[in-house]
């Protein structure tokens, strides 16, 4: 039965892919960071991520984008790829090579956890976004450290006990040559970006993170919805009062969240130690 599901997940998966890279290339008026962390989330998390995409992201028409995607909880869903794009890219690479040293699933989850923040944070986050800092990339790096250790320790809050708890019960999909290794990292993301959502959908309302941007001249005004684009229109009144300016919590408070995402992961982690004895 489950290599029946795994192969309907897979075709539906590869179908998902196709249509979300035609339609980067052909439709979206969006940052090529953008379209990219869409691609990777689909390849990872295949129709769940497609759905996700039809429904918070994809231009319905030339002209709509902006109020198309001017939904709080589709901005947070569009903020949240980013991370959850690169975090996964890095924990899948960091799954596909601690099995060749033998380590217990204890320092495979650190390792894992390590190269998806490095990942995370100083190729998707700073390195593809540092266009939005004036080009500078250590600027980049400070700017976004906050929203992507927290977002992070919460995607790894779902992502760990999933992929611990799959690998003890589904033997050989610790190997990357092993479809069960592929479909359980799926399904470790697509648990890691549910239980992170919350924490992005709080930054993007709180002008912490950036949400979904429509590039300057790539979508026009949408005057039968009601709305101008705000990046075509950045004098629009209502740019002033909803535009993407970004704001700094106090670092008292900033690190009181850390803190308390980093709490919510070692629960998570203590959680799963009850199922599965994490070994180091």
């Amino acid at each position: 039965m489950l290599n029946g599901a795994m192969l309907v997940w897979f075709i539906f998966a590869a179908i998902s892919v196709v249509f979300v890279v035609w339609d980067s290339i052909t439709n979206a008026p969006t940052s090529w960071v953008q379209r990219m962390a869409w691609i990777l989330v689909v390849v990872y998390t295949g129709v769940v991520g497609l759905i996700l995409y039809l429904l918070t992201c994809r231009r319905p028409f030339p002209g709509a984008h902006d109020a198309f995607t001017w939904a709080t909880w589709k901005q947070s869903v569009n903020s949240e790829m980013h991370c959850l794009a690169g975090d996964a890219t890095g924990i899948v690479i960091a799954a596909s090579i601690v099995p060749i040293f033998g380590l217990t699933n204890g320092w495979d989850a650190t390792i894992e956890y390590i190269a998806g923040f490095i990942c995370g944070l100083f190729i998707f986050q700073a390195l593809m976004m540092r266009g939005m800092y004036q080009g500078s990339y250590l600027k980049a790096v400070r700017k976004t450290f906050f929203a992507e250790t927290v977002s992070m320790n919460m995607v790894m809050g779902g992502m760990i006990p999933t992929m611990v708890i799959l690998a003890s019960l589904w033997p050989g999909s610790e190997e990357p040559t092993n479809a069960t290794f592929w479909f359980r990292m799926s399904l470790a993301t697509i648990v890691g970006g549910i239980i992170a959502y919350p924490i992005n959908y709080y930054l993007v309302k709180n002008h912490l993170k950036h949400g979904c941007m429509t590039l300057p001249g790539r979508d026009g005004p949408a005057p039968h919805l009601g709305h101008c684009s705000l990046e075509s229109h950045p004098t629009d009144k209502n740019h002033k009062e909803h535009g993407m300016k970004m704001r700094t919590l106090p670092l008292s408070i900033a690190i009181t969240w850390v803190a308390c995402t980093l709490i919510f992961l070692l629960f998570t982690i203590l959680i799963t130690n009850q199922f599965v004895p994490l070994r180091f």
